[in-house]
């Protein structure tokens, strides 16, 4: 079963389309038009990117692929940037097979091939496989985990009833105008964590604070915007609610199609 760009399947747009017309139409037909869809987001995909984008937000989203009766996960991985001029564009968006470093690396090629340059902060979650080949394609950029991703992760290791309490000192770490009164703070809650004996939330905050704080090396105006990844989770959102009324797409293709077409 083909999905077009709208996410309705073939069998279901012959129905819808007989019904407006009064006449049959043949699924080639109807899969030629696809194709010619296809084509048109391909090109505008694949097309060539003349300005600069000083931030940049990675992610990627998860879409249920069927093959042979099995059903698995296919990523999407999807880039938003801010132009030189200051707007919110999305520059890319490709097929995946999983968040891992060989798909991450292929994926800032396609960007760099494309184009894309001049890129500072690069706000994403903790995903070693993108961390890890981003100096090797943008060694200019500096990454900034986004800070919600970081409060999320120290969650999961404490107990709802002491979430409050370890928060809010948590919370003042990004709070701070400086890196060192940042980093101050962080020594503060790893002293307060390790007496509440909340040892893995400890290691989380050791391991991981440092890496939510590189906003602070660009302009104060900026700071706000540059330090989570809510511009393109939000997306992310929109993806999900279309894609969802799917399930299942026959093949990669597919999924992204529908993905490009909505973005």
């Amino acid at each position: 079963m083909k999905c077009n760009p709208a996410g309705v399947s073939l069998r279901r747009l012959k129905s819808i389309t007989e019904a407006l017309r009064g006449t049959k139409v043949s699924p080639g037909t109807l899969s030629n038009l696809n194709q010619k869809v296809y084509g048109k987001i391909d090109k505008r995909r694949n097309r060539k990117i003349e300005d600069e984008y000083p931030c940049l937000y990675l992610d990627g989203i998860y879409l249920k692929r069927s093959r042979g009766g099995e059903v698995r996960n296919v990523a999407v991985p999807v880039a938003t940037g801010v132009n030189s001029k200051g707007y919110r564009e999305i520059p890319a968006v490709a097929e995946g097979t999983r968040e891992d470093k060989d798909s991450w690396r292929e994926f800032l090629r396609y960007l760099k091939g494309r184009g894309v340059k001049g890129v500072r902060p690069v706000i994403s979650d903790k995903s070693p496989g993108l961390i890890e080949p981003l100096p090797e394609l943008y060694p200019e950029a500096k990454w900034q985990c986004c800070i919600f991703h970081f409060y999320r992760n120290i969650l999961s290791k404490v107990v709802r009833l002491k979430s409050e309490e370890v928060m809010k000192p948590v919370k003042a770490i990004h709070a701070q105008e400086e890196r060192l009164e940042a980093l101050k703070k962080v020594k503060t809650i790893l002293s307060k964590l390790k007496r509440m004996k909340l040892d893995t939330a400890a290691k989380v905050v050791e391991e991981a604070a440092h890496e939510t704080l590189q906003y602070l090396d660009f302009p104060h105006k900026h700071r706000t915007r540059t330090r989570t990844n809510n511009p393109l989770e939000r997306i992310n959102k929109e993806i999900r609610r279309r894609t969802g009324a799917v399930g299942s797409f026959p093949d990669g293709e597919s999924a992204l199609m529908l993905v490009a077409a909505r973005l």
